[in-house]
C-alpha cells in the first residue's frame, strides 16, 4: 500500500500547478485530475511527466473529465457513439502511459439513467479490453449518483466480469449514500484497486484526516487482510482544507499509518 494526494484537491487551479504544488512539498504520489482536452496533448503531458519526474513523484492514476457525459458515451443504445468513445478514451491510456500511471478511475452510468446490467457489464468489459492494449486497468468507482453506487451490483459485476471487474472506491461516496465501507471491503475487498480517502463526520462527509470519526488504522487493517496493495489517494475538496501545508502533514500521517501494515 501506498498514500498520494489527488490534484483534484487543488481544483480548478490550472493542472500543471496543482501538480507541481503537489509534487515539490516531498507528495511522492499523485492522481491527475485531466481537466479538458488539451491536456492531453502529448506536448502538455510530457510536461506533467517532467514536473513528476523532476521532483520525484509518481502519478498512480488518472481521473477523467469526461465522467459526467459517461452515460450518453457508453451507455446509449447507439453503437457508432459507443465505438467513438472507446476510441477517445484510449487519448487517456496514451497519456497514461507517459505519465506512468495504471488505474484509471471510470465513473459510468447515471443512476437515474439505469440500464440493463448486462448492457452495463459488457460496455465496461469493452472498455477495460481496450485499456488493456495499453497495460491499463479501467476501475469502477462507487459514485454516489451513479448507477454502481451499492453492493448488490458490486457483487454482480464480480460474478459476470470476475477479474475484470476492478473498483475505485472513494469513502466520502459510501457516506453520501449509506453504504457501510466496511461491508464494501467484505464483499468486493479482492476487486479493489484503488482507494480515495477522506473522513468524515455525522453532518460532514469530506474531511481532511483527523478531523472527523474515520478510524485509519481499522480501514488499514481491513484492506490489508484482503490483501490490497494499490494506492490510498487523498481526495478532498478545496473549501475542506485551507492549505496545500494540510494535504502533506495527511500524507506524512497516511505514510505513517500505512508504513506499520507494510
Amino acid at each position: 500500500m501506498k498514500a498520494g494526494v489527488s490534484s483534484a484537491c487543488l481544483y480548478p487551479q490550472i493542472l500543471e500547478r496543482a501538480v507541481e504544488d503537489i509534487a515539490k512539498c516531498g507528495i511522492k504520489a499523485t492522481e491527475i485530475f485531466i481537466n479538458t482536452d488539451c491536456e492531453l496533448e502529448e506536448f502538455y503531458v510530457r510536461e506533467l511527466r517532467a514536473i513528476l519526474d523532476y521532483y520525484g513523484t509518481e502519478c498512480i492514476s488518472v481521473h477523467p473529465y469526461t465522467c459526467s457525459i459517461e452515460p450518453m458515451m457508453f451507455f446509449s443504445n447507439y453503437e457508432r457513439r459507443v465505438n467513438d468513445a472507446l476510441r477517445y478514451y484510449s487519448k487517456f491510456f496514451k497519456a497514461m502511459n507517459i505519465l506512468g500511471a495504471n488505474i484509471f478511475v471510470f465513473h459510468g452510468n447515471k443512476e437515474t439513467l439505469s440500464v440493463e446490467e448486462s448492457l452495463y457489464f459488457d460496455r465496461f468489459f469493452k472498455l477495460s479490453e481496450v485499456g488493456k492494449q495499453y497495460n491499463i486497468i479501467v476501475a469502477q468507482e462507487n459514485v454516489a449518483r451513479c448507477q454502481c453506487n451499492n453492493i448488490p451490483f458490486m457483487v454482480n459485476m464480480v460474478n459476470q466480469l470476475g477479474d475484470v471487474a476492478k473498483f475505485v472506491i472513494d469513502l466520502k461516496q459510501a457516506i453520501r449514500n449509506n453504504v457501510e465501507l466496511f461491508d464494501i471491503i467484505n464483499s468486493v475487498g479482492k476487486n479493489i484497486a484503488h482507494i480515495h480517502i477522506s473522513d468524515h463526520t455525522s453532518t460532514h462527509d469530506c474531511l481532511p484526516l483527523g478531523m472527523g470519526i474515520l478510524d485509519v488504522k481499522l480501514l488499514l487493517k481491513r484492506l490489508k487482510e484482503v490483501s490490497f496493495n494499490g494506492a490510498i489517494m487523498l481526495e478532498l475538496y478545496r473549501n475542506n482544507f485551507d492549505t496545500i501545508e494540510q494535504l502533506h502533514e495527511n500524507y506524512l500521517y497516511l505514510c505513517k499509518e500505512i508504513d506499520n501494515f507494510n
